[in-house]
């Protein structure tokens, strides 16, 4: 059973209550869909992750949570702001949306806040954002003082939440190394989410000792009977 460092156990409820279950294969049906909100109530997790083409779709007690943006991030502002306008408009709660992270390479931050403000404003301020910065493309690429620097930003221009991936970048996903970066880069009102290749409850629980507030999990039931019951 995963223990953090300290010794405390994780029991199943309370790591659930911290899952976004995500379906965001290009190939997903309607069905897959459907079959992804049901599996997530079974599961009792917070959220279900959907493409937004997956809209309207009543996803239960869960929230729903689309991406924007994905996977790349290369889309105009205005473009990424309409998308999670009309993922709100139809019944979006939280949205998780891609950065340009060419732009946070070359140090481009103003851009960057550009960016995140205008998906922000877009949306209002009481939806849930989630700015994905592909950590470990930017700690490939750039360092860890970039990724320290972009969820900074990322605070200022309104970010609910930093997550680490998209799951879709070869760079690859959730790191501790970047989840510890991203918990003490903002402050303890915003949170961290760790996404794309957590597939152990393991992995999971040394993550959520990182700092991760919430996991992106495509095989959410796996990780989930790693942890005991109570």
């Amino acid at each position: 059973m995963p223990d953090t460092p300290t010794g405390t156990q994780l029991a199943r409820s309370v790591v659930a209550a911290m899952v976004d279950h995500t379906l965001l294969k290009p190939e997903a049906t309607r069905a897959d869909a459907e079959a992804t909100v049901a599996e997530a109530a079974e599961l009792g997790v917070l959220a279900v992750c959907l493409s937004p083409s997956m809209l309207p779709i009543d996803t239960g007690d869960a929230l729903t949570c689309v991406v924007v943006g994905f996977p790349s991030g290369k889309h105009h502002s205005l473009i990424k702001a309409t998308e999670a306008k009309l993922a709100v408009d139809s019944g979006a709660q939280e949205i998780d949306m891609v950065i340009d992270v060419g732009a946070a390479v070359d140090g481009k931050f103003d851009e960057v806040f550009a960016d995140i403000l205008t998906v922000r404003e877009g949306i209002g301020p009481d939806v849930t954002l989630k700015v994905i910065i592909e950590s470990a493309a930017l700690l490939a690429l750039a360092g860890p003082e970039t990724v320290t620097s972009v969820c900074k930003v990322a605070v200022k221009a309104g970010a609910t939440m930093v997550k680490t991936s998209t799951g879709f970048h070869p760079a690859g996903g959730a790191s501790v190394e970047a989840v510890q970066l991203m918990s003490s880069a903002v402050p303890a009102s915003v949170g961290v989410k760790a996404s794309g290749g957590i597939r152990t409850a393991e992995f999971a629980a040394e993550l959520i000792a990182a700092g991760a507030t919430r996991l992106g999990l495509s095989g959410s039931r796996a990780v989930l009977d790693g942890f005991p019951e109570a």
